[in-house]
Formats: C-alpha cells, structure tokens, sequence
C-alpha cells in the first residue's frame, strides 16, 4: 500500500496526533487545525478554491503571474444594497476556478498586474459593469479584454446571455438560482459560490469556438476593435462621472404638478432615500414609488393614516413614519417662495430632434437595416438609433469626418460610411 493509504486505514489517533484523547463533539483539539482540515474538505470535494484571506492566495498569485489568458466575473448587490458594490470576483486560470471575496480583503495588489497587463489576454462576458466596478472599486483599469457576448453579437447570434450561448455550443446548462442574489450576504453558500464559479469555467473554451466562428466570417478585426473601445470607455466612466439628478425628475406626471405638491414629493423620495443609505438596501425594497407618492397625497398626520396606505410597509411606517409626517409638515407650512420648483429643461426622455434632422435619420436607418440584413447582423449591433442621430448632427462630409462620431469604428466605416454619406446628401 502507499504511505497515503496506509494513513488513511490506521487509527485517527494516528493519523493525527494533535487529536489524542479528543472526540469530534470535544472542543479540546487545536483550532489551527481544524481549520485546515475544512479549507482541505473545501478544496477537494469544490470545483472551486474560495479564497477570503490574502496569506491564503499564494496559489492564485501564482497562477495569475503565469497565466497566458485569464477568465474573470465579477458579483455585485445592487438589485438588494442601496448602491452597487463589487461583492465577489472569479478567476479561471489554466482550467483552476478561484472565487475570492473583496469584502474580505483589498484585492488591488493580488489582480492589478494580470488584469492591466496589456499582452494578457481577459477574457469576459458582458464586461462592461463588471469592468466599471473593477475601476471604481478596486482602481484597475482592465486591459487586453476579450468579450464573448461582443464576439456573439458580431456573429449575428441572437441569443447573446452566457447561458444561452453555452447551451448551444456545448450543451451546458447553467443554474439560474442565484441569478438576483445578494452577494453582498456573509457567509455566501457553497451553491452560491459553486453558481458564480460556474461563470468562468466555460469561458475560455468558448471564447476560442466564437473566434474561430468569426475567423471563418472574416470579422475578426471588428471583435477586435469592439473590445478595444468598451475597455476604453469603462475603464473612465463611473457612477461618480453622473451629475446628481434632482430625484423628482425619476417620477412620471410631476412636472405639472403645483410647486408644493413638487417639493413634497421630493421630500417623501428623500425621506426614502436616507432609510436606504441607512439600511443599505435598495431604494424599492424599502418602499415602491406608488405608495410613498400616495402617502404625500394623503396630508397623513398620524402614523394610523401610512398604515391606511396600500402598499404601505407596516414596519417602516412605525418605525420611520412620524419622520416622514413631520417633513411633509414642514412643506405644508413653508412660503411657496421657499420651495424648490421641478427643474427647468429636464425631459424625461429625449427630446424629439427637429424636422429635417428626423428626415436624415429615417434615411440612415434604411441604409443601415439593408446592410445589417445583407450581413446577417442585428441592426442594433451594427449601428444604433442614437448613434444614426449622432451621425445626423455631426453631419459628416467624408469618411475622416465620420471617425468623430463615438460609434463609429474602422469596420462600421469601411462597411457603410460610404453609404452612410450618401444617405445623408440624399444622393
């Protein structure tokens, strides 16, 4: 027999003598050690290595400096947690899963260098959050990214989700349990964990089957291009890129509404606004918007008159109530000249563009849909409507103009500038 099976027929008191005298349900044995037993449980029975604590990442460490390419998912909370927040991140490396907690531990120094370098190639899905909340959260600006959903999208698929595109490739199907999870809860599961490593273990094999697919269509370059320009743009866009937004400007039919209707409901979003931040929860786990709008129509002066409300959380309205009632008493009782009104200029939705304008971008899109059909492309992955209208506000001359407009990559020119041009001179 082997010395490991030898260790595993003898005695546990000879296998492991830190365990003499001691039972399972005993608390005696040491603690340093039991840990390690379960971290080993952990790495032999998971597809998966979990990692929460920087000594323990040596491995991954390893991996990530001799890595050739790297798969990487991130998990965030904001469908739960007042504001989005990077909650866990997945790493596939040579055929290795790794999930690794940055609630548990700063992951800048373990990831920066893999994942900036550019002749690593990163490959992700759907990338554009997820590189965003690496920016804004841990500083890392990925680079050398490779995006299977932007690969599908260029091969004309229409069914662009990961799950999607695993099934039809390889006849994996994916869990979808934890699909609006709250990965910002501690301790996560071993399904949850098993459901998000499940994310990355695939992508590399699909990666190298899309770009095969696209090598054959000749469209190789634009996959290329694509990736290059939503790394670009993430990489500086952030939610603290946004202006504040006065939040009465959210809800619909308030703009004609009386001022001091106005400024209570920007009151009662308020009052809503400071649970959540309190709470950490998303602003309508705490309340819907047509109750609390309701609430402001109401007048209420006793928490009796939130409870009436339909739709009206009983615990918030004991809670928080009385908040409430007296911040809407003190609208009630303020001088009209006082309040803020509801924004000058802001429209909720675009702005219809103007005649002439509206004509040429009716004559882009049909040049657009006929080329996205001739290609077999979505119209939308080809060109969409707002970047049509940018075009038509541009109003380029030749095809150096056209390489201002945002959208505009050297595939998309060298595919239908000259014909965008044309639509344009109403040729």
């Amino acid at each position: 027999m082997t010395s490991r099976e030898n260790c595993r027929d003898a005695p546990r008191e000879e296998q492991h003598p830190e365990l003499n005298n001691t039972g399972w349900g005993g608390a005696s044995f040491p603690v340093r050690f039991l840990s390690e037993v379960l971290a080993l449980r952990h790495r032999s029975f998971m597809n998966h290595i979990h990692v929460e604590r920087r000594e323990d990442a040596g491995e991954l460490a390893d991996a990530l400096a001799d890595a050739e390419r790297i798969a990487l998912d991130c998990e965030a909370a904001g469908f739960h947690r007042y504001s989005d927040r990077l909650c866990l991140v997945q790493v596939t490396v040579d055929g290795a899963t790794w999930t690794i907690d940055p609630l548990a531990f700063d992951l800048t120094e373990l990831l920066r260098d893999a994942l900036e370098s550019a002749d690593l190639p990163i490959v992700m899905h759907g990338a554009d959050f997820d590189l965003r909340l690496l920016s804004r959260d841990l500083g890392i600006r990925v680079r050398g990214l490779q995006d299977t959903q932007i690969y599908a999208a260029l091969l004309g698929e229409e069914g662009l989700g990961l799950a999607s595109l695993l099934e039809s490739r390889f006849g994996v199907e994916l869990a979808k349990k934890y699909q609006r999870a709250d990965w910002a809860e501690r301790p996560l599961t071993e399904d949850m964990l098993e459901y998000a490593a499940s994310d990355t273990m695939h992508l590399e094999r699909l990666l190298d089957v899309l770009s095969e697919e696209l090598g054959v269509m000749g469209r190789s370059t634009w996959a290329t291009e694509e990736c290059l320009a939503l790394e670009s743009v993430s990489a500086t866009a952030t939610n603290e890129d946004r202006q504040p937004v006065d939040p009465v400007t959210r809800i619909k039919g308030v703009r004609h509404l009386p001022i001091r209707e106005v400024a209570a409901i920007r009151t009662a979003l308020s009052w809503r606004d400071d649970i959540a931040r309190q709470r950490d929860r998303a602003v309508f786990r705490v309340i819907g918007d047509k109750p609390l709008i309701e609430s402001v129509g109401a007048h209420p002066r006793r928490v009796e008159d939130l409870l009436a409300i339909k739709g009206f959380p009983t615990g918030l309205a004991r809670a928080e109530g009385k908040v409430l009632i007296r911040r809407l008493r003190a609208i009630r009782e303020s001088d009209e000249a006082d309040l803020i009104p509801y924004p000058k200029g802001i429209r909720r939705g675009p702005a219809r563009p103007p005649p002439e304008l509206e004509a040429a971008v009716e004559r882009l899109k049909a040049v657009r849909n006929s080329i996205a059909e001739r290609i077999g492309l979505p119209r939308g992955t080809l060109l969409s409507n707002a970047a049509l209208l940018d075009i038509a506000r541009v109003k380029p001359l030749t095809l150096e103009d056209l390489v201002s407009v945002e959208a505009m990559r050297a595939w998309k020119i060298e595919l239908a500038g000259e014909a965008l041009l044309g639509a344009l001179r109403n040729d």
